[in-house]
């Protein structure tokens, strides 16, 4: 067999017929792909000269920040596209080789299409409904007061919404279309040296990270990567699982062993489902992060009064500009000096150069960052106390990195451990295997904790304050602090992209029979990928966490007609049972996905091996093509329910609670359920992707331990026990585990636009105070209000009659106020107004009419309104200002004025006595 692999034939297989498609000739590539790879390197100068014409002429006219911004974007988007020449220059190796890499191409791109064509098709119905959606529903007060009609914030919302999904998918699309070229060349360059194995392997997947750094998020975008992360997993895993348990266990054959008739596809799910799967998660992950930050920057320089806010809100651009020339660098780094004959140098060490090499200069870049956007006259010290957060995350980063090799590299104990536990049975594996899991999860909360905390403190003594002298810097520290872990993303995502690169090379040269030093380069290189991926999936985790809890606050934020959530409300405290439940619910479906199709694949795998027993002898061929459709065709189906559960159950949770809470007098109801359900599923999720990332990492290097010829090695029992943990940590690592960090965001995404927007920052009171449920609002120890009471006895005896909101403004105006401070002020004793008149009305009244509930809604949103447009636009003439609050909030007070006329005269009488007194 090896005198025909020399003389470059396939083997005892040359002759015989193919039962998967003819991979003679190249298969299909998309044009775009095809001009840019053809673009030699005069025409990349070229283009990077008009580029920066172009970027000049607007800068001058803008920002230098964002000439900045697009000058790096653009160098470093023509260098991925230079690296991938050089890396498609490479060759193919011998004919065996590239045939092998052309399956594996057709069958990845052949599933792609139709999973995205899948995808697309429920992205579009989707898009549908959320057009019915808003085309029906009533204009929020906010949309009214900006002008916006339904149809326009339908078509917009749509818009996003599609426009979020498409460039998720194209980065899924660009991370395949790179891979599983990329193998095929490692698999070349391994039987040259280890050095330029890792070479290539390191420079192919540059080209993945500037598509994953665009501007742009949306609903859509979460949409795609949950089901590209899920389709692609179950696929990936239930093909792994099926030739594993088939092959090593039942055979005694290697991995990878071309008589294997499910290994064409078990290459294949390493690049849609580690790949594909992980470009669509990455760009939704780091898009939100980019956006979220942005927004708060800007929420924060607009409290501040900070004339110009810019520099905050750009800042997050900034850092990961800066993000891809450090990485770069870094990568650039990379050196091997083993050449063939000399013993293999740890990859992993070589990695980890690099990757300390980005770390000194994102520390570095970082600081120069914030110096140069976040100074302000206003807090000249708080550029330095947002570089501190950075430096929080960099550091933060840098320890989860640290902690999931210790729990995943077979150079350190835990996996040493589980190795050994498999030498005593397959039991005893798996029992291991969940401890050091859930063992895992202690330090990654611990650092977690302290980096939330002392990001949010460092932001909140910043010196940074509102109008009122609050501090407004800690939700935003916590947010730099997330970008500072994600400032070495790049880097991160290289690693993260090694490894199934590295395996799928591993698989092309075992499947060509390559001699053993090829195949003992392609090992470690392997080994070493799951490490790296597991290490990043932690990152990713790590950074899930501190963006989760931006989102979590963003969405109190958004519902701020409360000020607290009661976890001891029955109510509320279900909906935190719910959010863990949907967890744990999400996660065995995802697993039982993995099985039923690996059942699929196991029953079709047997069958081949009885019915064509020349396989062993290879004297038949496997049908490869029967097992990459069988896979294909289950993983798309199973990825729909687990989906369906990520996205229905947000949405019915409340509008069930809303519509309870409606009947029952507690209007805030199904805000509360929900956020329960956001906290409880948040805390909950970190945790779970925490231990399933974490275990399955460790199952399969101590398989890979073992291997090395530990405890017997390859064929043994303890190997035998070490695969079937390794089958289990399959759907762990590589399909729950990386959906779960998607799913926490994506409820975070759907609660956001499933609630109301927020009312004025003053407007913080519950109207319905008769609510449980409801808060009570701050006191204020210089309004009138607070120097009265109200009985409901006094109420029966007298009965006052209530002024018009002119009677009021002349009021305040014989105080010596001008028109709109008194108008001002006749909105703020209105609102207060309305909050006693309720609370008085508790006693005689219990609660009010579900209509009246609303009305007071309404009023509240009014309110709100006149006072915004007061506040932004100042010198309104008095005629408009009475008009206004005639029109707008006094009309919103009459309508529950039947129900509350005699508290409400009597409240008013009270306020002018004390306001005539203490002007």
């Amino acid at each position: 067999m090896m005198d025909d692999i020399e003389n470059g034939s396939m083997g005892p297989y040359q002759d015989r017929p193919r039962t998967f498609p003819d991979m003679r000739t190249k298969p299909y590539t998309p044009l775009i792909f095809r001009l840019i790879m053809g673009l030699n390197t005069r025409v990349l100068f070229m283009l990077m000269l008009l580029a920066f014409g172009i970027i000049f002429y607007v800068g001058a006219r803008t920002s230098p920040i964002i000439v900045f911004v697009f000058s790096v974007c653009i160098v470093s988007f023509l260098l991925s596209i230079y690296l991938t020449k050089w890396v498609l220059s490479k060759d193919e190796g011998p004919p065996e080789m590239a045939q092998i890499s052309y399956a594996i191409r057709d069958g990845a791109e052949g599933f792609f299409r139709t999973q995205y064509g899948t995808i697309s098709k429920m992205a579009l119905l989707l898009a549908m409904v959320i057009l019915g959606i808003y085309l029906f529903r009533n204009r929020t007060p906010q949309q009214e007061a900006a002008g916006i009609g339904s149809t326009a914030s339908a078509f917009i919302t749509v818009i996003a919404f599609l426009l979020g999904a498409l460039c998720s998918g194209i980065a899924g699309y660009v991370g395949m279309w790179v891979s599983v070229r990329a193998n095929v060349r490692v698999s070349s360059a391994a039987r040259r040296s280890a050095r330029e194995a890792l070479q290539v392997d390191k420079f192919d997947h540059l080209y993945v990270k500037v598509p994953l750094l665009l501007v742009g998020y949306g609903f859509g975008a979460s949409f795609v990567a949950l089901f590209a992360q899920l389709g692609g997993g179950i696929y990936t895993k239930a093909a792994d699982v099926g030739a594993d348990l088939v092959g090593k266990v039942e055979q005694g054959i290697p991995e990878d062993d071309p008589r294997n008739p499910a290994v064409i596809a078990d290459l294949v799910g390493d690049n849609v489902g580690d790949c594909a799967a992980r470009g669509a998660d990455l760009f939704e992950s780091i898009a939100a992060e980019i956006i979220s930050a942005m927004i708060l920057g800007g929420t924060m320089a607009r409290q501040c009064k900070i004339e110009d806010p810019s520099g905050f809100i750009l800042f997050p651009l900034v850092v990961h500009s800066f993000d891809l020339v450090i990485s770069s660098v870094g990568i650039f780094s990379i050196r091997s000096t083993r050449e063939v004959g000399k013993p293999v140098e740890d990859p992993m060490k070589v990695l980890q150069n690099g990757y300390s090499v980005t770390i000194v200069l994102a520390v570095l870049t970082f600081g120069a960052s914030t110096r140069w956007l976040l100074y302000t006259e206003q807090a000249p010290s708080a550029w330095l106390n947002f570089a501190l957060c950075g430096l929080v995350g960099i550091t933060t980063s840098y320890i989860f990195v640290w902690i999931t090799k210790y729990y995943t590299d077979y150079k350190h104990q835990p996996v040493r451990t589980l190795a050994l536990a498999s030498s005593t049975g397959h039991g005893t594996n798996i029992i291991a295997g969940v401890s050091l899991g859930l063992e895992s999860t202690a330090l990654p909360v611990l650092v977690i904790s302290v980096a939330i905390i002392s990001a949010f403190w460092l932001g909140h003594t910043s010196g940074l304050v509102d109008e009122a002298g609050k501090p407004t810097g800690g939700l935003f520290g916590t947010a730099v602090a997330t970008m500072g872990m994600l400032s070495t993303a790049a880097y991160v995502l290289t690693m993260d992209m090694f490894g199934p690169i590295a395996d799928n090379a591993g698989g092309i040269v075992e499947m060509s029979q390559q001699p053993e030093s090829v195949r003992e380069i392609t090992d470690v290189l392997d080994a070493v990928g799951n490490t790296t991926k597991a290490t990043t999936k932690g990152f990713a985790i790590g950074s899930a966490a501190l963006a989760s809890f931006l989102l979590f606050s963003a969405y109190m934020d958004e519902v701020a007609a409360f000020a607290n959530v009661d976890i001891a409300i029955p109510e509320v405290f279900v909906g935190g049972l719910l959010g863990s439940m949907l967890i744990f619910l999400f996660s065995a479906w995802a697993c039982s996905a993995v099985g039923r199709t690996a059942q699929e694949v196991v029953n079709e795998v047997r069958r081949q091996f009885i019915e064509r027993p020349g396989i062993m002898d290879y004297k038949e061929k496997p049908d490869y093509g029967r097992c990459v459709a069988i896979v294909a065709s289950a993983s798309l189906r199973e990825m729909i329910k687990p989906g369906a559960l990520a996205i229905i159950s947000p949405i019915a949770v409340g509008l069930v609670f809303r519509i309870l809470g409606h009947y029952v007098g507690h209007p805030l109801l199904g805000a509360k359920v929900v956020a329960a359900m956001l906290m409880f599923a948040t805390v909950s999720g970190i945790l779970m992707a925490l231990f399933l990332n974490t275990a399955g990492g460790a199952w399969d290097n101590a398989k890979k331990y073992i291997e090395t010829g530990a405890y017997g090695g390859k064929g043994s029992d303890c190997h035998k026990a070490a695969v079937t943990g390794d089958t289990v940590g399959d759907p762990f690592k590589d399909t729950a585990g990386p959906s779960i960090h998607v799913l926490i965001k994506m409820l975070a995404t759907i609660t956001l636009r499933r609630e109301k927007p927020k009312p004025h920052p003053k407007m913080q009171q519950p109207l319905n105070a008769s609510s449980p449920l409801s808060p009570q609002p701050p006191k204020d120890k210089n309004s009138a209000i607070n120097n009265t009471s109200t009985s409901n006895n006094d109420n029966k005896k007298r009965k006052i009659k209530l002024p018009t909101p002119q009677e009021m403004i002349s009021h305040y105006e014989s105080q010596g106020m001008g028109s709109q401070e008194a108008s001002i002020k006749v909105i703020d004793d209105l609102q207060h107004l309305l909050f006693r008149v309720v609370s008085s009305d508790r006693g005689k009244k219990g609660k009010f009419p579900v209509e009246v509930s609303r009305k007071l809604d309404t009023a509240n949103a009014r309110l709100a309104i006149l006072e915004m447009k007061l506040d932004s636009k100042p010198g309104y003439p008095e005629s408009f200002a009475i008009g206004v609050a005639s029109a707008a909030a006094f009309r919103g007070v009459a309508a529950v004025w039947p129900h509350v006329a005699a508290s409400a005269a009597q409240i008013w009488s009270s306020i002018r006595g004390a306001t005539t007194e203490k002007p």
